[in-house]
């Protein structure tokens, strides 16, 4: 059966997703069970990316993908969704969106290590094109130190299940703008779904996940 690959569908979206302010961050297809494909469109803003929004996206993405005809005969659900939580930071718009953020980081093999630890837990600060400023030290003892990005291996945003300390979310510079409280409530990612075929997307938030 014809299937166009991740890289054809993310040229064919990308100019929508742009027109709209936001990033896309990924394409996946995967199968869906009988003959039918999974096409998962990931995108993410520095504000609120609302449901609304991701269900207005998702029909005009499933609108080119069809008028396209990459798919041929093969049916498709249309998956278009934002990050969610214990997500990695790669990008610096990542880090950026993530401040106030609780984090496990791990450098890179001889890179300098904060508090002489290769992995740790940290909150994210403000961020630069080159570094970011994390906080250490939890409640306790929160302190900041300058990372460089370069030297980080990997960093994933972690579920968190109380908020932080005054003084430690003061070290970051405060939430980022439209980002929800960490540990304050539930995190639900927007997900709006488009069966080929239908007229109108259906539309439904995902299983909430509490930090």
């Amino acid at each position: 059966m014809p299937m166009p690959t991740e890289e054809r569908v993310s040229q064919l979206v990308a100019g929508l997703v742009e027109r709209r302010g936001l990033d896309l961050e990924g394409v996946r297809i995967t199968a869906a069970g009988g003959s039918q494909a999974r096409v998962t469109v990931t995108v993410d803003g520095d504000e609120t990316v609302d449901l609304d929004m991701i269900a207005e996206l998702s029909s005009e993405i499933s609108e080119v993908c069809d008028e396209a005809g990459d798919f041929g005969e093969t049916p498709y659900l249309l998956e278009v969704t934002t990050p969610g939580v214990e997500r990695p930071l790669v990008a610096p718009r990542h880090w950026r969106r993530a401040r106030g953020r609780k984090v496990r980081v791990r450098m890179r093999a001889g890179a300098a290590t904060p508090d002489g630890k290769a992995a740790f837990d940290a909150r994210v600060g403000v961020v630069t094109d080159t570094e970011v400023a994390l906080v250490l030290g939890g409640k306790r003892d929160p302190h900041r130190v300058s990372v460089p990005l370069a030297d980080i291996d990997s960093a994933v945003v972690q579920v968190e299940f109380s908020p932080p300390g005054a003084a430690e979310l003061a070290l970051t510079g405060g939430v980022a703008a439209g980002r929800p409280e960490p540990g304050a409530a539930d995190e639900a990612v927007d997900v709006a779904d488009t069966v080929r075929g239908e007229d109108r997307p259906v539309v439904a938030p995902t299983e909430g996940i509490v930090e």
